[in-house]
């Protein structure tokens, strides 16, 4: 893997995260680092996936693999927060 490759994986993986974030309700008590690993995680087992699903490489926007990032990305924040909380 190269420079530009572990860049962009950080910069989506951020994106994802952030996203994921968003989309659950009131606040969430995990820094920003934990949610960067869990966004660059569910950024690429989404992608996986999403070619596992065969909607990975479609026209345009690929808006059913961003869902698919996105939803690992909350279930990830929540789940450690929820990890965290009972420790």
């Amino acid at each position: 893997m190269e420079i530009s490759g572990i860049i962009s994986a950080i910069v989506i993986g951020t994106v994802i995260g952030l996203l994921g974030r968003l989309v659950l309700p009131g606040r969430q008590r995990i820094g920003i680092l934990w949610t960067v690993g869990v966004g660059i995680v569910a950024a690429l087992v989404g992608t996986a996936l999403a070619t596992a699903l065969g909607v990975a490489d479609t026209k345009g926007v690929d808006w059913i693999e961003w869902t698919i990032q996105i939803a690992l990305a909350a279930a990830g924040v929540a789940a450690l927060e929820r990890f965290k909380a009972n420790r």
